[in-house]
């Protein structure tokens, strides 16, 4: 049993209001915007590319996805917005051709990588190499079994400059594939139709290989055979399960169908060891929070720059609204602290975005959302202590940044924050970053956002990842043509009209830049995810932190660091629980 205890925290909210009603309709707005756009991207190209798989005696990919996954069970997709509003060659490639999820599989979660084959017969795109490899990396650093879906006609030939070469090009997939192998994580494969070039390597490492006897996997197909060597012969006759399993050996089984093929998985992955979340929930079990996850989206405010209590949010995420904070009375502009999500151990630090009085200058007060010498010094130690002790950690972002000014320099910021950054990139627990909102400058690095290799990262529907905001950036860039008071300095009416203009010009577009789909687009972030769906993601990536029994240190709760700090700090102030 931990020696920390979890006390209540939150409140119950007046949903009627008036600020709380303007959140909720501000959020439905941005809501309604990504599930249509989630809903579109499912589709791939359409019923029409749906209706002629079936007509193969083929299911669609989601069909197959939702096939292997538990009735009832979590499906969570990731990458769903790769490649959105891109034009390739007049072509279009939702989710850049491949489904990635985390799916519970008979009881455990699994990684699966499953080609679109309603998208160009599942061919690979610009950054579906990276979209592939990205699922596959989570899957190695948490030790989840992997299990490919496959239906692969190869590289989309017309944007093979952006897809084969490369450090992170169509070949890293089968590195990948041998260094999850060489790690023992498990991987199986289903082949299920078109498998070639790439498409045939991705199965071959798997421990187990289950061929359709609709599938192949080819080097080279038919096609290109008939044009090099002037031979009559089809796909399935070279490289079909005839072939690969009862000649070369490459495939272990062959099926009749779909739905034999995923059966057949299933029951693979029920082979393996179960999950050990049950182990390290030290006989606690999970319980909802006190107070409607949901509640969220009336809680974060409708404009970027009102503040909201980070307690609130923290208190309808985690298991019965309990929650043990570290230093509360130090660097509040930043809080952390141990709670339970799914009745497992997670760290959890956040910004805070109240207003506070400086610790050092009575009278004084300074906005939170900001990097503080105290905060800084806090988080530091605390996320060690989690390493130390094997919590994975949660970092609720929402950050404008360091300090600046005479202050922080003479205080020696620099310095604090490398601190932080040496502590969250040699970091060994999971992390798992959440954008609540502003995922701002050197602050969202600090605080493990994507370049500092956070587990996953999520934002959600008012996610804003920039350096810094539109009119800030603006101002920086046009700063040689602008007084003190950050008014236009300009000779006549044309040149202030054509510096306004420039202005405005660089604003929206940057304001267009911090839209979360384009951060997700790009690979910047893992998924978008709704207030609602929130606590549900959180609990079950804890629950995949934990799964993997001996995969990373985990201490039992008798003997955390956390205790030793709490006891000091106390000690030191004279203050009692």
């Amino acid at each position: 049993m931990a020696r920390v205890i979890l006390e209540p925290i939150g409140s119950a909210l007046d949903a009627q209001r008036e600020e709380a009603q303007k959140n909720l309709r501000h959020m439905e707005g941005l809501e309604a915007r990504i599930q249509g756009l989630r809903a579109s991207i499912r589709d791939g190209w359409g019923p029409k590319y749906a209706e002629r798989t079936r007509e193969k005696g083929k299911l669609t990919t989601w069909e197959r996805v939702e096939q292997l996954a538990d009735p009832g069970g979590e499906l969570l997709p990731i990458g769903t917005f790769v490649n959105h509003g891109e034009d390739f060659e007049g072509r279009t490639s939702p989710a850049a051709g491949v489904v990635t999820a985390f799916v519970r599989v008979a009881g455990r979660f699994v990684v699966v990588i499953a080609n679109d084959n309603t998208v160009a017969s599942g061919s690979w795109w610009p950054r579906t190499p990276e979209k592939i490899q990205r699922a596959q990396e989570i899957a190695l650093r948490l030790k989840l079994p992997v299990v490919y879906l496959v239906d692969c006609s190869g590289l989309f030939l017309p944007e093979q400059g952006r897809t084969f070469p490369g450090k992170t090009g169509a070949g890293h997939i089968f590195k990948m594939n041998a260094l999850l192998s060489d790690a023992g994580v498990p991987q199986l494969a289903g082949v299920f139709g078109d498998c070639i070039a790439g498409g045939g390597y991705m199965p071959i490492i798997s421990d187990k290989v289950i061929m359709t006897e609709q599938a192949y996997m080819v080097i080279a197909g038919a096609a290109l055979i008939k044009g090099a060597k002037s031979q009559h012969i089809t796909s399935l006759g070279i490289g079909g399960a005839d072939v690969h399993v009862h000649l070369s050996r490459c495939a272990d089984a062959r099926v009749p169908d779909d739905p034999s093929c995923l059966a057949m998985l299933r029951r693979e992955v029920a082979s393996l060891p179960g999950s050990a979340a049950a182990y390290y929930r030290f006989g606690a079990e999970a319980a909802p929070p006190a107070f409607a996850t949901g509640e969220l989206r009336a809680i974060m405010p409708h404009s970027p720059g009102l503040r909201y209590p980070i307690y609130e949010v923290i208190a309808r995420l985690t298991d019965g609204s309990l929650f043990w904070e570290y230093l509360p009375h130090v660097g509040r502009e930043m809080v952390c602290g141990v709670a339970r999500l799914g009745g497992l151990y997670v760290g959890i630090i956040a910004n805070n975005q109240d207003l506070f009085e400086h610790p050092e200058i009575q009278g004084r007060m300074r906005p939170g959302g900001i990097l503080y010498k105290e905060g800084i010094a806090k988080i530091s130690s605390f996320s060690r202590a989690c390493n130390d002790d094997g919590l994975p950690i949660i970092w609720l972002q929402d950050i404008s940044g360091f300090d600046i000014g005479v202050e922080a320099e003479r205080q020696g910021l620099l310095g604090y924050g490398s601190n932080l950054i040496y502590t969250n990139s040699t970091n060994t627990t999971p992390m798992i970053t959440v954008l609540l909102r502003k995922a701002s400058g050197a602050g969202y690095y600090a605080m493990a956002g994507h370049p500092y290799d956070p587990v996953l990262q999520l934002s959600t529907p008012m996610t804003r990842l920039a350096v810094m905001e539109g009119r800030t950036l603006a101002i920086g860039a046009f700063n040689t043509r602008l007084d003190d008071d950050f008014q236009i300095i300009a000779s006549s009416d044309a040149e202030r009209a054509k510096i306004e203009a420039g202005m405005r010009a660089v604003e929206e577009r940057i304001e267009g830049d911090m839209d979360p789909t384009q951060a997700a687009r790009q690979m910047d972030t893992d998924e978008i995810v709704l207030f609602g769906e929130l606590r549900g993601w959180l609990v079950a990536a804890s629950e995949m932190c934990y799964q993997t029994l001996g995969a990373r240190r985990i201490k039992n709760p008798r003997i955390w660091s956390l205790h030793d700090l709490d006891v000091i700090w106390r000690a030191s102030t004279n203050l009692h629980r």
